[in-house]
């Protein structure tokens, strides 16, 4: 089936402003981390290129800075530093030269930010602290909001000069005018406080300056949050409102839309799979209703189908696809070419692109390891059509396949059960969890593409490897629970309560009735597996030694929701403390578990039917020791993944991918 006969709209070129775009797909504005000194880089305009290659109708960069005053985080673009009009045309050029129009995100953060790397005070309408950064900020003077407008054009103007296409004003989810639009954050009893159009006002100021810095000749837009999802904030009803003045002022092109607080409601900006996908498009619908300009929407869009079916409910005129992109730089060629089936779908998992910002690192992608390194050439093989083995089907070694293959190996790949996947099949198989085994289904359908010969229920040991002789041997063996030192009699013997989250999930143990789940690794494997036992009826409450019950969930913004799904299960928590030791019950049909208060140093007891842990796995490495022990190999041999050293998926593909580029 053709594209054109699959998709109605996806397609279909639009005019916006002075620009026609190609297809409705826009690679919307988000954090890299890849700026240097506050320039943009190599890395950028590589980045951008690839997106831009794979048949984006348009690019929105991240924000550019508008003021030294607004610094909420060190890898930022300073866009007020004429010093980046030649990164500028960098990017410029590389996009330009697949055809693509490229937009630059400019923006003032506002309270919404720290001094920490300015020393300077954050400038916000009133002193409202915001609550992630938890400053008071310095309300901005008449002068002060002349400066804020005048940065705005004059940053504006150096993207002119860099070759962008056209603006987009961050209006939305981190931004001083949003700050100012917000009723929640704009106390202010002047001309820019009050009524909404006095808290419009700077907006429209914003509007005409940079309009006049940027002349006829290219697009502008704006981008409104549709509903912050705060007390007191923002609703839908004043996004509609401030749409029409946006339009009524004649100088716009396009709207984008958004829904949250950077700081305070982002888990629903950038959503991970716990929340539907499409889930903000009551935003644009109910602006398109309203205006006569474009409409973008957003939220969580994962396929081209997708995409298209929101087009021809009328919901937008364009869809902003980016975490699909970022997994898959080709989405768009691929399903304009009819090849949609071979998109590397995202996961939505938030580990490598939105859990990297958050750390400060730039932006990967847990299942495509080229994200973030564009501009890094890969070595050509040291020579091609080499025979290489690799041992394990998870995602280390279905990485290791592909890529082998990819560059002119010929690959086999064994794994010992019957499915390919590894623990990732497990971990898809908890509540709210089933689209991170979309990485396993990627990896298996690139596989089949590029030839890797597959062989399950296989067990590869040494003699096997050393008799074959291949050209290279990559292991990817996994990893196994690992039972606690405290467990003691309680974690061993036929009718040992104390268990492995694994072993719940492979069937091993049923647990019941009262069952504490040990969260010693901070992330999905506790928390997933208290929910499931949970939904099985357990009473279940989850312990950690840290100061919060999973705590990494936070940066991949699943923790509200688990908090939210913990209390309405009835699941308690409990933290700080340490497993001491854990014994039989007297009555023989339970455990009791000692703990630590390690604060305080204080003593606890849980007396429960089981206890199930999230706790450090052993490194399934018997086969690399058996092949080191056997002296001179006639191959190469290297181990990636879990049986070098147990981690989470993305080690184990960067790993995989990394040990086929060094053959």
């Amino acid at each position: 089936m053709s594209a054109t006969s699959r998709y109605q709209y996806l397609f279909s070129p639009l005019r916006i402003g002075p620009l026609t775009v190609r297809n409705r797909v826009v690679f919307s504005a988000h954090l890299t981390n890849y700026a240097a000194d506050g320039l943009p880089t190599e890395q950028h305009a590589a980045y951008y290129a690839a997106r831009a290659a794979g048949g984006a109708g348009l690019i929105i960069t991240e924000e550019h800075s508008t003021h030294p005053t607004d610094w909420p985080y060190e890898k930022l673009i300073h866009g007020f530093n004429p010093a980046v009009i030649p990164g500028y045309r960098r990017i410029t050029d590389a996009v330009h030269a697949h055809g693509t129009p490229i937009l630059a995100q400019i923006n003032h953060n506002g309270g919404q930010a720290s001094s920490m790397f300015s020393r300077q005070p954050v400038w916000a309408p009133s002193p409202v602290p915001d609550p992630l950064f938890r400053e008071v900020p310095k309300a901005l003077e008449p002068h002060e909001i002349r400066e804020v407008v005048a940065g705005y054009g004059q940053v504006a103007e150096h993207c002119a000069a860099g070759g962008f296409d056209g603006i987009e004003l961050q209006c939305s989810h981190s931004s001083i005018v949003r700050g100012f639009l917000s009723p929640a954050t704009n106390r202010r009893t002047d001309e820019y406080g009050g009524s909404l159009a006095n808290r419009a006002r700077l907006l429209l100021e914003i509007v005409d300056a940079v309009r006049a810095a940027i002349g006829p000749e290219l697009a502008l837009g704006v981008r409104i949050c549709g509903d912050e999802l705060i007390e007191g904030g923002t609703t839908i009803e004043d996004a509609v409102a401030i749409a029409t003045m946006v339009e009524a002022s004649g100088k716009v092109d396009y709207i984008n839309t958004s829904i949250g607080v950077a700081t305070a409601t982002l888990y629903m900006i950038e959503a991970s799979m716990q929340v539907p996908p499409g889930y903000a498009m009551f935003i644009p619908s109910a602006i398109r209703a309203a205006v006569n300009l474009p409409v973008v929407g957003v939220g969580r869009f994962k396929d081209p189908l997708q995409a298209d079916r929101a087009l021809a409910a009328g919901q937008a005129d364009l869809i902003g696809i980016v975490r699909g992109q970022i997994a898959d730089a080709d989405f768009v060629a691929k399903a304009r070419a009819g090849h949609a089936t071979e998109i590397r779908t995202c996961l939505s998992c938030n580990q490598e692109c939105v859990g990297r910002m958050g750390l400060n690192r730039w932006l990967g992608c847990i299942e495509n390891p080229r994200t973030g390194r564009e501009a890094v050439p890969l070595p050509a093989p040291r020579r091609r059509g080499q025979r290489v083995f690799v041992v394990g089907g998870g995602p280390g070694g279905l990485q290791a396949a592909v890529s082998a293959a990819q560059r002119g190996h010929h690959v086999t790949l064994f794994e010992r059960s019957d499915r390919l996947g590894g623990q990732v099949q497990l971990a898809a198989s908890v509540p709210s969890r089933a689209e991170f085994l979309d990485i396993v289904r990627n990896l298996i359908a690139h596989a089949q593409r590029v030839g890797v010969d597959v062989k399950l229920s296989t067990d590869v040991d040494a003699d096997l490897l050393l008799a074959e002789k291949p050209d290279a041997v990559i292991l990817a063996t996994g990893a196994a629970p690992n039972p606690p030192w405290w467990a003691g009699a309680a974690g061993s013997g036929p009718d040992h309560r104390v268990v492995d989250v694994r072993d719940v999930l492979e069937g091993r143990a049923a647990p019941s009735g009262k069952v504490v789940v040990i969260d010693e690794l901070g992330f999905h494997q506790a928390t997933s597996v208290a929910e499931l036992l949970a939904d099985r009826g357990c009473q279940v409450e989850v312990i950690t030694n840290g100061m919060v019950v999973g705590q990494d969930l936070g940066v991949t913004l699943d923790m509200e929701q688990w908090n939210v799904k913990a209390a309405a299960r009835g699941v308690t928590q409990a933290t700080d403390l340490v497993p001491m030791g854990a014994a039989p019950a007297e009555n023989g049909a339970g455990v009791v578990l000692n703990l630590q208060h390690h604060p305080t140093g204080t003593d606890q007891t849980r007396e429960v039917d089981w206890v199930v842990c999230a706790v450090h796995q052993r490194a399934e490495d018997g086969l690399y020791r058996a092949l080191r022990a056997a002296g001179a190999l006639p191959f190469t041999l290297q181990r990636v993944g879990d049986c070098l050293s147990p981690r989470r998926a993305h080690a184990a593909v960067v790993e995989g991918q990394r040990a086929a580029v060094a053959l």
